[in-house]
């Protein structure tokens, strides 16, 4: 709907409530993180959005297993806004990573695999 500022609190006030209930790596804190993170995304503000999925990630990295679906996601997260920002080889870094993952950890024929190989794609055109 375009609301970012409304999504933005929130999901920041969100946030607060985990950050009391939780345990600090908890993965649901990982996923207000990235949904704050997409949100600056969408309003622009890529180094806000930047420090946001680099936090989901950091706690992805320390709750779940190397090869979580979600631990793609947060790569991919990342790949997107560094992708927007112009910054083609470390987006295509984070894109391969979660393509990686994508294709280790899904069936063959999962969307996924599909989508972070287009975003693959899509960068090298750019380079």
């Amino acid at each position: 709907m375009g609301e970012y500022s409304k999504a933005l609190t929130l999901y920041e006030r969100g946030l607060e409530i985990w950050k009391i209930a939780l345990p600090p790596n908890h993965p649901d804190l990982a996923s207000s993180y990235g949904n704050i993170g997409n949100v600056y995304d969408n309003m622009g503000e890529y180094s806000k959005a930047l420090s946001s999925h680099e936090r989901s990630l950091e706690i992805h990295k320390i709750a779940l297993p190397p090869n979580h679906p979600d631990l793609a996601a947060s790569y991919n997260n990342i790949g997107n806004v560094y992708y927007k920002m112009g910054d083609y080889s470390k987006a295509l870094s984070y894109y391969e990573k979660a393509h990686e993952i994508d294709r280790k950890t899904l069936p063959p024929n999962h969307p996924h695999i599909a989508q972070s190989k287009r975003s693959i794609d899509n960068v090298k055109k750019k380079m």
